[in-house]
């Protein structure tokens, strides 16, 4: 059994969080119950008792032949919670609507978690809408803006071996190739995604260094078609500015908490 911090996992508090990071993972993809007892090794007789436990509590929900499962609504009502009770996303969204208002584009603000970066804020362009940039969504840290300004803020080393899972034909796949990358933004401040995250897209990342090394950044992102040199400079002015602004008000991490 493994242990953090010298104390023993809870198995049974572990399959429930792997079940609900899985049926989360699998977005309007409802699963059926074998489907999950295989896809965590777990009885089939186990992972039924576990589902309508969940049912019950709102964590899970089920069709109306009782056959197909996907998350509750009780996990957007816990997600809510954590977006309304961190002092840092409160901070950042008037901002993010000073930079959407000043630049007609979209708007985002990420956290680093783990591998991923995790989409906090967002606000759309009235010109293009893009649900692929949804609050709560994920994505690999080294395929956009946002995970690159992040990765950026900490040594190569931390970079892991690869191959990378590539999102569009321009995704870095390899180590060396990101390294590469990382080192012109530590060197221009900023990070850019030409399409490796979305075809069609660009983004500009900015990391958010009220921490070290920064969890948090913000980005702008644009249509290629739109994106002219003139208009990329105002964003990265613009940007910079925006960044400047946050980080000389931003809260101490976890306001009196400091979480870990």
């Amino acid at each position: 059994m493994s242990e953090t911090g010298g104390v023993r996992e809870v198995k049974s508090a572990a399959r429930t969080v792997e079940l609900l990071e899985l049926l989360a993972a699998r977005g309007d993809r409802p699963a059926r119950l074998q489907e999950l007892a295989d896809a965590l090794d777990v009885p089939r007789s186990s992972m039924y008792a576990l589902l309508q436990t969940l049912i019950s509590r709102g964590w899970v929900r089920t069709d109306v032949t009782g056959s197909l499962y996907g998350i509750g609504i009780h996990a957007l009502l816990t997600g809510t919670s954590y977006l309304d009770s961190d002092p840092r996303v409160r901070a950042v969204r008037p901002y993010l609507d000073e930079a959407s208002e000043a630049l007609g584009e979209t708007i985002h603000m990420a956290r680093l978690d783990d591998r991923d970066v995790a989409y906090l804020a967002t606000r759309e362009s009235h010109e293009y809408l893009r649900t692929i940039s949804r609050v709560g969504r994920r994505l690999p840290a080294h395929v956009g803006a946002l995970g690159k300004a992040l990765l950026a803020e900490r040594p190569d080393d931390d970079l892991p071996e690869g191959p990378y899972e590539p999102l569009t034909a321009h995704t870095h796949t390899t180590r060396d190739s990101l390294a590469a990358d990382l080192a012109e933004v530590r060197a221009r401040g900023y990070s850019i995604d030409r399409e490796e995250g979305v075809p069609g897209i660009v983004g500009f990342g900015f990391a958010l260094r009220y921490d070290s090394p920064a969890q948090d950044a913000i980005s702008c992102s644009v249509p290629v078609a739109r994106l002219s040199a003139g208009h990329e400079e105002r964003i990265v002015a613009v940007m910079r500015e925006i960044r400047a602004k946050i980080e000389a008000t931003a809260p101490a991490a976890g306001g009196s908490v400091h979480w870990r």
